[in-house]
């Protein structure tokens, strides 16, 4: 890990971001993040467990779907559908609640942005409240803080992974 300042925060109405510099090319932190298969690895908040189906190494593209077994005091399962991609630029999903729960608590977006910078590569992680359901945004809004330290923690989980061959 670096000996840099702390990550810095925005938040922004219904987004909050975090961003790191990150010693590393933007195509070996993109390459972790197209991966569900690592998610469990980088996850700051300790709530990913492990990919609903394994298929061994599977790379996300735009439109993909892939499943998440989730714990968070109680165990549950996600679904997330790819829905900004670029290739080592950026990459998007949005989370969605299996039903009944779609119709509340479902929709937010979680955003990795990669910027080439001298020494390294800028990532910004973005969660983004505004696709979430209305009934629950309000009370989802509540954990904003909670996720911000969770996102300062999987961009230093992140770091640690992609340097660690360096």
């Amino acid at each position: 890990m670096s000996d840099q300042a702390p990550p810095q925060t925005t938040a922004h109405g219904d987004q909050v971001s975090v961003q790191r510099l990150i010693a590393a090319p933007p195509e070996r932190i993109f390459d972790l993040l197209a991966d569900p298969e690592r998610h469990s690895e980088i996850d700051g908040s300790g709530t990913v467990v492990k990919p609903r189906s394994s298929r061994g190494e599977r790379r996300l593209g735009l439109g993909d779907s892939f499943g998440m077994d989730m714990n968070w005091k109680v165990a549950y399962s996600t679904k997330n559908v790819v829905t900004e991609f670029e290739e080592n630029r950026r990459i998007a999903w949005r989370t969605l609640a299996p039903a009944p729960l779609d119709k509340l608590f479902t929709g937010r977006t979680w955003r990795y942005e990669l910027e080439p910078q001298d020494g390294g590569t800028l990532v910004r992680e973005t969660w983004d409240i505004s696709t979430e359901a209305w009934p629950a945004r309000p009370v989802v809004r509540r954990l904003g803080e909670q996720t911000r330290r969770n996102m300062a923690r999987t961009l230093e989980r992140i770091e640690k992974v992609v340097t660690a061959s360096s």
